[in-house]
């Protein structure tokens, strides 16, 4: 059936099924370690993702992209992952004469563990935003107010009408940064933030700044009494149970952390050599390790731990830090004047550049400039956690977010979909820069009135990849688009004039039907194009019928249109 694409086939068991020990209603899970089975995952997919990973570990192109990683994934109440992987102290220095790392002797090398701790850059932005999501929801923070109405000074050169939600979603005007660490005094750094003049009006432009989330962490020192370090701690960590999740880790802790970079200027605006068990972030560093937008240590599991958490709607097992119209702030897109930089409070939405097939309109997770992320997908109840030490020894040796994206890829094909008739359903694949096709044998349409019906599924990335239906009337040489119109239960039906969907279809099936045009030996085909950067879930086709007045001309279902399938080349592909 599958010229370029592949057959789907899994056991019934496994195809679409829910987590072993998914929610039901009104339960929310807790966290252990068990089998793909058992989070309801295809076994495949998830052991390349280690071995992708990897991959990372060498060349990527030139140098590798981190010197180890942890990679943690799951889905429902399972952690189906959870694998460290090369070093996580491996080079003393960086020489910039030879562009080389100065490799501790073998025997002081640490290797990466399951419970090493990761400095989390800019992930720490996420703990952040929840701080103010609970003040949000005590009444002691409005979402709408004013940032000068909590820090008058803030409301200097020109961003007296900057709101709390604007820093929450990195459209209050901020430019990307300003190095803070040149300041010699605590108070000199705060005047150059109240001094700070945007380069956008307040909720004009998105443009992600540092500055929004240490503005945030003012607010909520004021407004607490409390130092952001210990709303850490008495809000999140301890009634989470998040026993290595901190900022400013003690000395006890350095052997079990991840060492990052030699850094040095030029390429750091600090000259403080292997920076390992401190903060990397320079303006985080001067701000004495605690910053609104970057400074907090983690380990994997406490990453999925909080993931957990959110996925249940705000509650870990007896702890409730948030409700469940709280947490779902966070995963609404408040930047729909934005397209592409779709954002909730504090989590990016929706971002295939890290986030790879993992991407939903409701998928929300950060990165951290030190290698690390965060993705959860509500619609599939799945999680992952990447740990990686990017910048050990040196910034400049990686780029991209190739890694991030690899994994997502893989940990969405492990949710694989149940065919709507039978075991099998036609698969375009993942690849990118790819094509796939899905032909059927020519057929007499010449009386008119024919249809095509089938059943729908896909998972683009939105406008760049497409799955068309088209038609041939000469043998294949030419090759014109058949408009269909798709329906879903509950919904009205869709059209699509140009023969063509992308995007997110809520990764549900859609019932398919479609004039056929009339000729005597009509060829109909779906054809699926990615382009080489990202790539959804992909695509299946199933159920596939072609009728006319009369009766039946093709259905996928009777052994003798089988034949002729096979005939044309079909064979079945598992997985």
């Amino acid at each position: 059936m599958a010229l370029g694409g592949a057959l789907a086939l899994a056991p019934l068991s496994v195809l679409g099924a829910r987590p072993a020990d998914a929610a039901p209603p009104g339960h929310r899970p807790t966290l252990r370690h068990g089998t793909a089975a058992r989070a309801g995952l295809l076994a495949a997919p998830l052991r390349r993702l280690v071995t992708d990973a990897e991959a990372f570990l060498g060349p990527s192109p030139e140098h590798p992209w981190y010197a180890g990683a942890v990679l943690l994934a799951g889905r429902g109440g399972t952690v189906a992952l959870h694998r460290p992987l090369g070093t996580a102290v491996r080079y003393r220095a960086y020489d910039e004469k030879t562009d080389t790392g100065v490799e501790f002797p073998p025997e002081e090398q640490i290797p990466m563990a399951e419970d090493t701790v990761f400095d989390l850059a800019s992930v720490s932005k996420l703990f952040t935003s929840l701080l103010a999501v609970q003040q949000v929801e005590r009444g002691r923070l409005d979402l709408e107010a004013k940032v000068a109405s909590y820090l008058p000074e803030f409301g200097r050169a020109g961003k007296q009408d900057v709101t709390v939600r604007q820093l929450l979603t990195h459209t209050s005007g901020f430019r990307a940064w300003i190095p803070l660490y040149s300041a010699p005094t605590y108070e000199e750094k705060l005047r150059r933030i109240w001094d700070e003049k945007p380069v956008s009006a307040p909720g004009t432009a998105y443009l992600y700044s540092d500055l929004n989330l240490i503005s945030l962490q003012l607010v909520l020192e004021q407004i607490t009494g409390r130092a952001l370090d210990v709303l850490l701690r008495e809000e999140i960590t301890a009634p989470l149970g998040l026993r290595r999740t901190r900022y400013n880790p003690p000395a006890s802790w350095r052997p079990k952390i991840a060492a990052t970079e030699d850094a040095r200027p030029p390429w750091s605006g600090l000259d403080r050599g292997l920076v390992w068990g401190e903060v990397h972030d320079e303006n985080a560093f001067a701000l004495g390790g605690v910053a609104g937008h970057a400074g907090v240590f983690s380990d994997a599991w406490d990453l999925a731990v909080l993931g957990r958490t959110l996925l249940n709607g705000g509650v870990y097992g007896r702890t409730r830090i948030l409700r469940p119209e709280s947490v779902e702030l966070m995963f609404t897109d408040f930047n729909t004047a934005f397209p592409g930089d779709e954002h909730g409070l504090g989590f990016e939405l929706y971002q295939h550049w890290y986030m790879g097939a993992m991407a939903t309109p409701r998928t929300a997770g950060h990165t951290g400039f030190t290698g690390t992320s965060l993705v959860l997908d509500p619609t599939t109840d799945s999680f992952l956690v990447v740990l990686g030490n990017s910048v050990h020894p040196v910034r400049t040796w990686r780029s991209g977010s190739a890694p991030r994206v690899a994994a997502a890829n893989h940990l969405a094909r492990a949710v694989a979909v149940r065919p709507v008739r039978g075991r099998t359903a036609w698969f375009s694949g993942m690849a990118a820069s790819a094509t796939a096709t899905l032909t059927l044998p020519a057929l007499d349409t010449s009386f008119g009135g024919v249809r095509l019906e089938c059943v729908l599924w896909w998972d683009t990335e939105p406008k760049a990849d497409a799955l068309a239906l088209e038609s041939s009337s000469d043998g294949g040489t030419t090759w014109q688009p058949v408009p269909f119109t798709t329906s879903r239960r509950g919904e009205d039906p869709e059209r699509h004039p140009s023969g063509t969907v992308t995007g997110w279809s809520g990764r549900v099936w859609h019932r398919l039907t479609a004039g056929v045009p009339a000729a005597r030996a009509l060829t109909l085909r779906w054809r699926y194009a990615t382009d080489r950067l990202y790539v959804g879930r992909g695509c299946y086709v199933d159920a596939l019928r072609v009728t006319a007045a009369d009766g039946v001309l093709f259905d996928e279902a009777r052994p003798a249109d089988r034949a002729r399938l096979e005939a044309a080349g079909w064979a079945p592909s598992a997985g």
